[in-house]
């Protein structure tokens, strides 16, 4: 890669971390580290010699990408650039990042410094998520929108969407001869392409029957190059357009609804999920007095888009369904729902468009927002991504290393928005806004363990660092300052690295748990597992799949059933308040026997502190298998000398190594549907 980047860290520099143990997190009675296990699977690149990345690498590549992106503006743009001050800032932020202070989201981790990003000059890989409002279809080409959902999808990007068009009261069309066969590339774009065209079928007047041929498409497990994994076959695209003629074709002459609208996301969204073997999510969001959009979950209205009939199934699961509320709704009506399925979740675009922190005197700069990406982190306007980034509160002291820390945080996430995406329109939205959100995740555990004061107290004087480090550097790249400058994301994956609580949220499974966690009987890790004295089962729900037991002491004093709803939603309240101006992914866990009645006085309670919240109603039944089982310290401590120490060699090395699966724009298990 001698060519992909325009600045380089001194060698004799990383040689020092070429030997230092990695500080993952999680660490479990046999010194092993499900964030290194988390690492290996999700952000070890292969590289050209059929070694694996690790961790000191990965880190090289990132900040030899981030620094390049920087030169490489300063010199393009004939602005001031020095060598040695670059190289000195980038050192620190290598340092950090090893440490895991700080990290870019999973998809940074994954893809920045990679070809896909240096040599196309395209940030879309490093997107999280995105938003999209039907209000802006096209009469004359309305699949135009439509393939653009398609596109992201297929990239890995989560995409946001409302059913505002169904406001233009078009009229779904029958097509009639002659037939127009459109013969589809083996591209994604050809894709994408055959989806504009069959929609444009149906929602223009007078148009010709739309056909395809598939025989360019590469078969069933051939590889994919750039974002990995292995061809589906034309299959799930062939299903794709047989179930949008079914589906939407069968309703000719009727008017172009929130029904048929969020039919078409989720029918895409199953293809990509199948097609190109990745996962992803969409977030629908309607009219509270819509009453079929409030039903589009209801299997005794709508019982085949809600079909668990493997030979004919369903696709209503494809996106997760909130209604756009306002301060003052009855929140009463909904309570049923939520408890039955979690859903509609609530976002408030009104407290979204008029405030950034809610700490802070209503600005009103974001008054074209239209609505969230599907983790309900970022409101954002119609084609706008999310660029984010993440800061680890579990691995600082004290306050003034945290606040150095987001200074290279802060930079990570400006410099993604120097790089344009492959959509004009989209760079024209976030060139404007140069929007970003520097996160953290461990909230819970900190205010579990330093206490609310200094929670409030490291989050305002955090934000406003930022917001000094926006002005100074926005001027030196002679861009605009960032609309919005923070969040709180649902992080996952990126915290098991730290081991740090998920975002904003409690960890499942407390100060003492099994971790089970599912592997693919071909995956050369599970027989170094065996080997090692772990735990092992045939999994008792998919064929070839085993799930192997991991005894972990997480060093968090509360899991998320030992919190109220009440101080679930406070700790996401006081996160607006002082930290996010943009907003706060919050999945309020409840037990729906004991806390149903709480959902609605909650939310009368904190409406107007929040800008988007969601739910997950929890039982206390059991059931084999399950992610996470509580444990004591004594049950812990049986397993300390019965689990041996991996040797990861074999894995990084080559000797048998698998190619990391990479991410989806937040993963968390709520929002992202996952494929193994």
């Amino acid at each position: 890669m001698s060519d992909t980047f325009s600045f380089h860290l001194l060698e004799d520099f990383v040689a020092k971390y070429k030997d230092t143990p990695p500080p993952f997190g999680f660490s479990d009675a046999g010194s092993n580290s499900l964030g290194e296990v988390t690492f290996i699977r999700t952000y070890s690149r292969m590289k050209e010699d059929g070694t694996k990345e690790r961790w000191y690498e990965v880190c090289k590549r990132v900040i030899e990408g981030m620094y390049s992106v920087q030169k490489n503006w300063a010199k393009e743009s004939r602005l001031p650039w020095n060598d040695n001050k670059a190289q000195k800032s980038a050192q620190e932020a290598y340092d950090r990042l090893f440490n895991l202070k700080w990290t870019p989201p999973g998809r940074g981790l994954w893809a920045f410094g990679t070809p896909m990003t240096m040599d196309k000059r395209n940030s879309a890989a490093l997107q999280n998520c995105a938003m999209v409002s039907t209000r802006d279809i096209d009469r004359n080409d309305p699949g135009a929108l439509f393939s653009w959902v398609m596109d992201a999808l297929m990239l890995g990007i989560g995409v946001g969407f409302d059913t505002l068009g169904q406001e233009k009261e078009m009229i779904i069309c029958d097509p009639t001869e002659p037939v127009s066969v459109y013969e589809i590339p083996d591209t994604r774009e050809g894709w994408v392409e055959s989806v504009r065209l069959l929609i444009n079928s149906y929602l223009r007047p007078n148009q010709p029957i739309q056909q395809f041929t598939y025989d360019l498409i590469r078969p069933l497990g051939a590889p994919i190059k750039g974002f990995g994994g292995v061809a589906s076959g034309p299959e799930p695209l062939i299903d794709l357009h047989t179930r949008i003629t079914k589906i939407v074709g069968s309703r000719a002459g009727d008017k172009f609804d929130s029904r048929a609208i969020v039919d078409i996301v989720n029918l895409i969204g199953t293809c990509v999920v199948s097609g190109n073997v990745r996962r992803s999510a969409t977030l629908a969001l309607g009219n509270p007095e819509d009453k079929d959009f409030s039903n589009l979950k209801n299997a005794e209205v709508f019982p085949e888009r809600n079909s668990y009939d493997p030979k004919n199934p369903g696709w209503a699961w494809m996106s997760n369904n909130s209604i756009a509320a306002e301060v003052g709704t009855n929140y009463e009506d909904y309570v049923d729902l939520i408890a039955d399925n979690g859903e509609p979740g609530f976002i408030w675009l009104d407290v979204a468009r008029n405030y950034g922190r809610l700490a802070d005197a209503p600005d009103g700069k974001d008054y074209r927002v239209m609505g969230f990406n599907p983790c309900a982190e970022q409101p954002l306007e119609s084609y706008e991504l999310c660029t984010l980034v993440e800061v680890h509160l579990n691995r600082h002291d004290d306050r003034e290393d945290f606040l150095r820390t987001l200074k290279f945080a802060y930079l990570y996430g400006k410099t993604v928005t120097l790089m344009p995406t492959h959509w004009q329109t989209t760079n024209g939205i976030m060139q404007r806004n140069r929007r970003i959100g520097t996160s953290l995740t461990g909230i819970a555990s900190f205010a579990d363990t330093k206490g609310m004061p200094a929670l409030r107290d490291w989050m305002d004087s955090g934000y406003n660092k930022i917001r000094g480090y926006d002005k100074k550097y926005s001027e030196w790249l002679c861009v605009r300052e960032s609309i919005r400058v923070t969040t709180v994301k649902p992080s996952g994956s990126v915290s098991l690295l730290s081991g740090a609580t998920p975002g904003v949220h409690w960890g499942p499974g407390g100060a003492f748990y099994l971790r089970a966690i599912r592997f693919g009987n071909t995956d050369p890790m599970l027989h170094l597992f065996k080997a090692a004295g772990y735990k092992v089962e045939s999994d008792l729900v998919s064929a070839n799949t085993s799930v192997v037991y991991f005894p972990v002491a997480s060093g968090h004093p509360r899991s998320e059933k030992d919190v109220s709803l009440f101080e679930k939603i406070g700790l996401a309240a006081t996160a607006q308040k002082y930290w996010s101006d943009n907003g706060v992914s919050v999945t309020l866990s409840f037990d729906k026997e004991t806390e149903k009645k709480h959902v609605a006085p909650a939310l009368h309670l904190y409406e107007g502190e929040l800008k988007a919240v969601s739910f997950l109603p929890m039982g206390n039944e059991t059931f084999p298998q399950q992610p996470y089982n509580n444990i004591t310290k004594e049950e812990y401590n049986s397993y300390v000398g019965k689990i041996a120490k991996i040797d990861w060699s074999a894995i990084y090395d080559g000797v048998e190594n698998l190619e990391a699966v990479g991410e989806a724009y937040c993963t968390t298990d709520g929002c992202e549907i996952k494929i193994y």
